[in-house]
């Protein structure tokens, strides 16, 4: 398998907050309660938030992770269009990532791939609707590789015995998920990565950690990755549409209105479109259509992701 390796080019645009978190996401679902009953059953979220035709889904005690709107009229997308490639939902702990492993196992719920990727451990698979989801836990930043310098990434075997192992270690098994569960990243599918590059590290101010072949990863606050970018499925393919089924929009949260200020400023400067939904949300589409909302404040409330009419 390729390495990846950290890119240490940055522009000149001003840097984006570097305590910048990834928060929840909204999709577009044709049936929203199969849709959701998956997210409850199988990845062990709870219903935070419920409005008609709207489910907002996290941890028990924790943060919004994915919004599911019902729009059972909405067309599939274009073949080979942009969309989320996955969202990566993190968990706090490599025994967490273990029992839910077990659970997986015990329940014969099929995976798409897993991976060691010398940062985090990542097990892959899709909602009934076809969209990605990454399952991962990270290691200690203390322990990230590096080669020549640089941070080292690959896509090696997972030990699954020793995460079994973790998890029967402390005694108690999966039931639902956590509740310092986060979404830890996203990955998108975009046409082309020059204005994409462009777009994401000169306008947003995110630094260019790593690149493989047809993708690149940037982030913010020296974290592996916030977003994941790639044309692998989506090379010169139509722009994403929002009202399609899939990904709606992707949350990015700043610290407070002040980062917010910072970032809208930086838009304005470079002749980035954006929007202002309200004082503490900026929408920004990127040059594949994917809609990035912008929150100040490091927890978007679910009335902000479920009621807003974005």
């Amino acid at each position: 398998m390729s390495s990846l390796s950290l890119v240490s080019e940055q522009a000149a645009t001003p840097r984006m907050a570097p305590e910048m978190a990834t928060g929840a996401v909204t999709l577009n679902v044709r049936d929203l309660a199969r849709v959701s009953d998956f997210y409850q059953e199988i990845l062990g979220l709870v219903v935070q938030d419920q409005v008609p035709g709207r489910v907002v889904l996290g941890a028990e005690g924790g943060v919004p992770l994915v919004t599911l709107v019902e729009t059972p009229e909405a067309a599939i997308p274009p073949r080979r269009a942009a969309g989320l490639f996955h969202m990566a939902i993190l968990l706090p702990t490599r025994a967490d990532l273990g029992r839910w492993v077990g659970y997986m196992a015990a329940t014969r719920t099929p995976v798409q791939g897993a991976a060691d990727h010398l940062v985090s451990e990542a097990i892959y698979l899709s909602d009934p609707e076809g969209n990605g989801i990454e399952v991962y836990r990270d290691r200690p930043r203390h322990e990230w590789p590096h080669e020549n310098g640089k941070l080292k990434m690959a896509n090696a075997p997972v030990d699954f015995d020793g995460l079994l192992a973790e998890a029967d270690s402390e005694g108690a098994a999966w039931s639902k998920a956590p509740a310092g569960t986060r979404m830890g990243h996203i990955h998108l599918n975009v046409n082309d990565l020059t204005p994409t590059l462009s777009f994401y590290d000169g306008g947003l101010g995110l630094d260019l950690m790593a690149t493989m072949p047809q993708a690149l990863f940037v982030s913010a606050g020296g974290y592996h990755h916030h977003i994941g970018l790639n044309t692998w499925a989506a090379h010169a393919g139509p722009r994403r549409e929002p009202g399609n089924l899939g990904l709606s929009l992707a949350t990015l949260e700043l610290p407070d209105g002040e980062a917010l200020a910072a970032l809208t400023d930086s838009l304005a400067a470079g002749g980035i479109a954006f929007e202002r939904p309200s004082d503490d949300l900026a929408l920004v589409r990127d040059p594949s259509g994917n809609r990035l909302l912008f929150a100040a404040g490091r927890q978007a409330s679910s009335d902000q992701l479920a009621l807003s009419e974005i």
